[in-house]
């Protein structure tokens, strides 16, 4: 099945019923609905339709990982930022990572390949999952991520992004 909002009433919460609690939370955003994304490449090529210029954004990728003890990690980085599976392992402290399967991707972060996002953590908080994420989001000033679902993307703020972790009780781990 796809990522796509046409499936969203089959994941654990919804793209609607996340973007519904942002706005319960009050936590601003502008929601930018487009063709199904997959990867940083697709992104690139449709970033320009609503990328604001001169705003200070980061826009990201997403890697649901596991190590050899079944223990699950969502990392988000900076979308053009070189990553070697080999080399963060030993600098979180873990050992060999391994991408996890669709299914382990659905059960602990009620995602689907394709739609991979911070915002996940909805879900993830309460499934263990630790979350890492790239220092540059510090000095950004709106993050670019999908809302459960990869034809949409959300703009929000640094500091609304932050309030959504500390609401869903996520601890952000950040790489240098």
């Amino acid at each position: 099945m796809d990522a796509s909002s046409a499936h969203q009433s089959s994941l654990p919460v919804s793209s609607d019923a996340l973007l519904a609690q942002l706005d319960d939370w009050g936590l601003a955003y502008r929601l930018h609905e487009h063709v199904p994304l997959r990867t940083v490449e697709d992104s690139k090529a449709v970033e320009s339709q609503f990328m604001v210029p001169g705003e200070n954004a980061l826009r990201i990728k997403n890697l649901y990982l596991r190590d050899k003890k079944k223990r699950n990690y969502l990392v988000t980085l900076e979308q053009n930022r070189d990553i070697d599976l080999k080399a963060l392992g030993a600098e979180l402290g873990v050992g060999s990572l391994s991408f996890g399967s669709a299914d382990r991707l659905m059960q602990n972060l009620g995602i689907r390949p394709g739609a991979v996002s911070p915002l996940a953590m909805i879900t993830g908080s309460e499934k263990n999952v630790t979350f890492y994420m790239d220092a540059a989001a510090q000095a950004a000033d709106v993050i670019y991520m999908h809302p459960l679902v990869n034809d949409r993307t959300v703009a929000m703020a640094r500091q609304d992004v932050l309030r959504f972790f500390d609401l869903t009780g996520c601890e952000v781990n950040w790489l240098p």
